[in-house]
């Protein structure tokens, strides 16, 4: 088990080391080698990135120590071989779910109000992404369970902004404007629960609102209202929900660049260590599916990179300042240390990397590697240029 005043580097060395243990196949050698060289060549426009963020990540003990990694067969035996695994990623930013992820998406350690409903301030991914290699706005899109995600797509930067950010949808929002559109009698409350560290947030609900999401419903994903509550009917969780428009966009829109967040592990929050468990190998079952559905999918297959990170960590259980599994409260190591998953066509497969790397280095690698300029204080990460 971890303890707090446990550095960063001990926590990569004791993931390295539970990783060799679980896959078997990783030499020394290949753990501590430095860059891997850059592959060659020019990529083409048709190039496709999906990025996967976890709400509130989880622990190592649920996950790559080996008392946890029967809760992530799909990541250790399936997912991990095939890519590069980052076992030292820093977050040194707001431990809340939505600065965090507007953190990732721009490049920035953003310090605005993590329980008001603002664009970044700072240009996101998107938007470099959109304005400099022209795409259309069909092209980008954010899938994001809690409804606190709304104006993540682009920011309020003079420069760049929503005309150039990615479309958001929101499953729960599209659910419950769906079942005011129906006569159902499912009992759906549970995929409506919004943020389990502050369940109040205030929903949007006028009725120019619920047009709106109708028309996103029908108009960009072609589902009819009966359609998408048949669906949602059989359905486990929220993320369910999120994975099954992430597909529906594949299909019916193949879009160059995506960010699907999982948030259902955020349940944590309530206390309930069996529901965060279960989030946890739901999360794990779930991205092993998006990747086959990359793989299987004529669109994606052999042109997508798909990037897997939690936005930060959880408490230790011995932290006195802390809850445990339940919070992020206390800004410790293990509250900010957490990992990154690539995988696609230009990715070394089987390989594990311990040099610390941070969660702001995303947006600057994912320039690099598709060819368009990022200002951000994050670093390009040299093994996936």
């Amino acid at each position: 088990m971890f303890h707090r005043s446990i550095l960063p580097q001990q926590i990569a060395a004791s993931r390295r080391d539970f990783l060799r243990g679980a896959i078997g196949a990783i030499s020394a050698s290949t753990v501590r080698s430095g860059f891997a060289a850059p592959l060659s060549g020019i990529v083409q426009p048709t190039q496709k990135t999906i990025v996967v963020t976890f709400g509130g990540g989880a622990r190592d003990e649920e996950t790559f120590a080996e008392e946890g990694q029967e809760n992530i067969p799909n990541l250790l035996h399936t997912l991990l071989p095939q890519g590069t695994f980052f076992t030292q990623v820093r977050n040194g930013g707001i431990l809340g779910h939505y600065v965090a992820t507007a953190s990732i998406v721009t490049g920035v350690y953003e310090r605005f109000n993590n329980f008001i409903a603002q664009p970044p301030p700072n240009p996101t991914l998107f938007e470099y992404y959109r304005r400099a290699l022209k795409r259309p706005v069909t092209d980008t899109w954010v899938i994001a369970p809690s409804n606190g995600f709304q104006k993540i797509g682009g920011s309020s930067n003079a420069r760049f902004g929503p005309q150039y950010g990615a479309g958001v949808i929101l499953p729960k929002r599209l659910l419950s404007t769906a079942m005011q559109k129906t006569s159902t009698g499912a009992d759906l409350q549970h995929l409506l629960q919004d943020n389990y560290e502050m369940p109040e947030y205030q929903v949007l609900s006028t009725s120019q609102d619920r047009e709106l999401h109708l028309e996103a419903l029908e108009s960009t994903l072609r589902l009819s209202v009966a359609d998408f509550v048949k669906h949602a009917q059989t359905l486990d969780s929220a993320d369910e929900l999120s994975l099954f428009i992430t597909r529906r966009l594949m299909d019916q829109q193949a879009p160059s660049l995506m960010m699907l967040t999982l948030h259902d592990m955020d349940v944590a929050h309530s206390g309930a260590y069996s529901l965060y468990i279960d989030a946890i190998r739901r999360a794990d079952r779930l991205c092993a599916e998006l990747w086959q559905a990359v793989q299987s999918h004529p669109e994606y297959r052999d042109r997508t990179t798909v990037y897997i990170m939690p936005d930060f960590g959880r408490d230790a259980d011995d932290d006195p300042s802390g809850n445990g599994f339940q919070h992020h409260r206390t800004g410790s190591d293990m509250a900010r240390t957490t990992w990154l998953l690539a995988m696609g066509p230009h990715v070394r497969q089987n390989v594990v990397v311990e040099r610390p790397i941070e969660s702001i280095d995303l947006v600057p690698t994912v320039g690099c590697r598709l060819g368009f300029s990022t200002d951000t204080p994050g670093r390009c990460i040299e093994e996936l240029r």
